[in-house]
């Protein structure tokens, strides 16, 4: 279970040497806009993926005038350091150097919900493959090498393509086509298991949120077209080698998980036709789909939530800061409006973040 009991940020953009010791629940961040909330949850998510959800400039987010950043949290019983500079990267777990982002990621599972990422429902296909893979890759994380053999095929295949180059295109192919069944099934088993969790009642605090007579529904698409059975490997196979033509005028491989998405639909209307308040609402019941899921299989992740205020009012800000707590899982969340006095108690911690200074406000 992830829990952050410590927390110290050090020349991360405007925040410099400040240590917080978190609830184990909710966090409340709060104070003027520009002032380091955001910047807050940018460094819980840095630490656990050695990247922003912001920018892919290291230099942005080092405090101004300095040359590095350094962060470090005590999760559960682990200490996480990561130092980074333009020049080196050093991440420690328990004092032991590591390589891989991974092992951040398996001990700091984050699920993030911020303007920067979008919303899922009415998203973007790329956005919601990232959500959906999150959610697998902590669900089964054997699947990664499975994931790095389909990207690494599919970069060799395109170059191939770009350069109409045939000679060696069907090894490639074979590998990728493989690749692919494996991921393609195991997402449509993923999404039969969120869909499980959506139903009315089912998912833990969180029926407020939804209205009786409201289906929520949402399905993958594979990437493939009609004809290509993507539970059998020589179909798929077949269906590259016999259209390589069309993808060599392409320059690229058009069509392939790197192409799926997840179709969103409400009462059976299309998300597209949602207003932005239900789109945001439904892609919340969708990231805490996930979030119960994973806790069901005792994988409590953090969550980070920025600009909650935004087309959602004090009732449902309420009602997911519940849903968040029946769920038993650590939350950090930004901008909750003039609705402090009604989502405060004794359970929840209040920081107050004034020029990068992080403050405990005691309730």
């Amino acid at each position: 279970m992830a829990i952050i009991k410590k927390l110290i940020i050090d020349q991360f953009r405007n925040i410099e040497n400040q240590c917080i010791e978190p609830a184990e629940n909710i966090n409340l961040l709060t104070g003027p806009n520009a002032h380091g909330k955001t910047n807050l949850l940018e460094a819980i998510y840095y630490i656990g993926h050695n990247r922003s959800f912001k920018t892919s400039k290291l230099k942005e987010v080092i405090g101004y005038g300095q040359n590095y950043i350094k962060l470090s949290a005590e999760v559960d019983n682990q200490k996480l350091k990561l130092q980074k500079s333009t020049k080196k990267t050093s991440i420690h777990v328990d004092d032991e150097k590591i390589i891989s982002t991974s092992t951040l990621t398996k001990i700091l599972p984050i699920q993030t919900i911020t303007p920067e990422k979008g919303f899922i429902v009415n998203g973007t296909p790329k956005s919601k493959r990232s959500y959906l893979d999150w959610g697998l890759f902590h669900v089964k994380p054997d699947l990664l090498p499975v994931f790095k053999s389909y990207n690494k095929a599919l970069k060799n295949i395109n170059a191939l393509l770009y350069n109409k180059n045939t000679t060696e295109m069907d090894g490639w192919l074979i590998e990728l086509s493989r690749s692919a069944k494996t991921i393609t099934q195991n997402r449509i088993e993923y999404i039969k298991s969120l869909q499980q969790i959506t139903k009315p009642n089912d998912l833990k605090g969180n029926t407020k949120l939804k209205h009786e007579g409201e289906e929520f529904e949402y399905v993958l698409t594979t990437g493939w077209p009609s004809e290509v059975d993507h539970n059998n490997t020589e179909s798929i196979c077949n269906y590259l080698s016999k259209n390589i033509q069309s993808f060599i005028k392409a320059k690229f491989l058009n069509c392939g998980p790197h192409k799926a998405s997840i179709k969103f639909s409400l009462g059976g209307n299309n998300e597209s036709f949602l207003s932005r308040g239900q789109q945001k609402k439904y892609s919340i019941i969708f990231w805490l789909a996930q979030v119960d899921l994973l806790t069901k299989k005792s994988i409590n992740p953090i969550v980070i939530i920025d600009d909650m205020s935004s087309e959602l009012d004090a009732n449902k800000i309420e009602e997911l800061i519940l849903s968040l707590e029946n769920l038993n899982v650590q939350a950090f969340i930004t901008d909750i409006g003039h609705n402090l006095d009604k989502v405060i108690n004794p359970k929840r911690k209040v920081f107050e973040i004034n020029n990068g200074t992080i403050k405990h406000t005691p309730i």
